[in-house]
């Protein structure tokens, strides 16, 4: 059974946070990882998208910042995270859960920006933001400045860690691990550990080793991977690779009638590809059919991303491509179709796509278009979900399609792993006061705040008393 947020050790500034925004019940992760990590443990978690990881770990940091001992001239806490949208949800969330925190700054560290931003993040670094929030290349770019010294770090948190890894930061990685613990100037390595907490979707060969280089006995938490949601129609097509282009198009032009017999048009649709060029190859053939989208990859500058986003958000854009990068983390509610231009390699990573689609208390479909060397890995989809997906007739103008038997995958060679390891320390000095240059404080307001935060501790204890008299 899960916890109750007050029944955890959490500190009352951050249960009067949480109360305000109507948290009450832990999901799975977080009550399996909110103790422990309170108590000092390394965390070895193992839990996909959408079971509230974020606040797995974000909270029980910061109610161990708000209770003291840390120095306020040293940067006390830093999150990893993939990708710059995940770094700026991380980065929302720590708002909302420091409301009543006094003296929490907190920087989000990331790619993309102009000058001025650069500059603020180097204010933010030098004075010593208590959390920063980061993408390994932006980060390592600070690091080779001398913007940053985590000779000081009491946690080192790596978020979606497998994604982070898929995307070629291993060796960044491994870089940062190495300079915890370590004076820039003298090169002296502190004797304290840093508590290092890594989450990750999916546990291969490469993030146990990662996770034996960087972790002391870890508290091991693996929450399984959940189906899709049954309000999602699932089929595919079964096809050869020169006519999935030609199976988009048809459904533009004709849209798409589900199993139920409702009818979806192309439009608010997410097309995925696992490979950022095929993504742009994809788009700019949508676009000499006419069909109104945008691309979403790692190469476009954030600004570009943003754009990219509010367009398609606002309903400017019909259809988006993207890589996995807006699979996770990325909240849109009224996605209609969802498509698999390519099969994902992992179960993990069908669902998080698929789950796009079919969000609150809506329906919605969600197709792949699985080619001869591609069934393999679908049928590893089916066996997880214990069933077998609907295959669509491919339209009488596309000719015929391959049949549905798997081709075995060719081997692959296994990368080899440099070892690291990091070290941190934690002072016993109080936490920093006011607000810094380039860093974002908690959200306090005064009397006013105070004021709040005594009224969300009175509402909160008197609902549980009469929560627990009613029994």
């Amino acid at each position: 059974m899960n916890l109750r947020f007050d029944e955890t050790l959490l500190n009352d500034n951050v249960l009067d946070a949480l109360w305000d925004m109507h948290f009450e019940q832990c999901t799975p992760i977080q009550s399996a990882c909110i103790d422990p990590i309170i108590e000092g443990h390394d965390i070895m978690g193992v839990a996909q998208t959408g079971t509230g990881k974020t606040a797995a770990y974000l909270l029980p940091v910061l109610s161990l910042l708000d209770d003291g001992g840390f120095p306020e001239d040293a940067v006390n806490c830093l999150i990893m995270a993939p990708t710059r949208e995940l770094a700026q949800q991380i980065d929302q969330a720590m708002q909302g859960f420091s409301y009543y925190l006094n003296g929490i700054s907190s920087v989000a560290v990331y790619g993309g920006n102009d000058g001025s931003r650069y500059d603020q993040e180097v204010n933010a670094l030098r004075k010593g933001a208590s959390v920063i929030i980061a993408t390994p290349g932006r980060l390592i770019s600070h690091l080779q400045m001398g913007n940053l010294d985590l000779s000081r770090l009491s946690f080192f948190i790596l978020d979606e860690a497998d994604r982070m890894l898929d995307m070629g930061f291993s060796e960044d990685i491994i870089t940062i691990a190495k300079t915890i613990g370590v004076n820039p100037k003298t090169g002296a390595k502190s004797p304290v550990r840093c508590q290092t907490i890594m989450f990750s979707a999916t546990m291969p060969d490469n993030i146990n080793t990662l996770a034996h280089t960087l972790l002391h006995n870890p508290v091991n938490v693996r929450i399984a991977v959940s189906k899709p949601a049954e309000k999602i129609q699932q089929s595919a097509y079964v096809c050869y690779p020169p006519q999935k282009l030609r199976i988009i198009k048809h459904l533009s032009q004709q849209g798409f009638v589900s199993k139920s017999g409702d009818h979806y048009d192309f439009k608010r649709v997410i097309i995925f590809s696992g490979k950022k060029q095929r993504v742009k190859d994809v788009n700019h053939s949508l676009l000499q059919m006419h069909i109104n989208s945008g691309a979403m990859h790692s190469d476009l500058t954030q600004a570009e991303r943003d754009d990219v986003m509010y367009r398609f958000k606002s309903g400017q854009l019909d259809v988006l491509v993207a890589t996995d990068i807006v699979a996770r983390g990325i909240d849109i509610d009224d996605i209609q179709m969802v498509i698999n231009y390519d099969v994902p390699r992992d179960v993990e990573d069908y669902v998080h796509r698929i789950g796009r689609t079919a969000r609150a208390q809506r329906d919605g479909v969600a197709i792949t278009l699985v080619a001869e060397d591609e069934i393999w890995l679908f049928r590893k989809i089916e066996r997880f979900l214990e069933y077998d997906i609907t295959k669509n007739p491919l339209p009488e103008t596309l000719g015929e399609a391959p049949e549905y038997k798997p081709v075995a995958p060719a081997p692959t060679r296994k990368k080899n792993w440099s070892k690291g390891k990091g070290r941190g320390k934690r002072n016993g000095n109080a936490t920093a006061n006011g607000n810094k240059s380039g860093k974002r404080k908690s959200n306090n307001k005064g009397n006013g705040n105070s004021n709040g935060k005594t009224q969300a501790r009175s509402d909160r204890r008197d609902y549980h008393k009469k929560k627990e008299n009613n029994k």
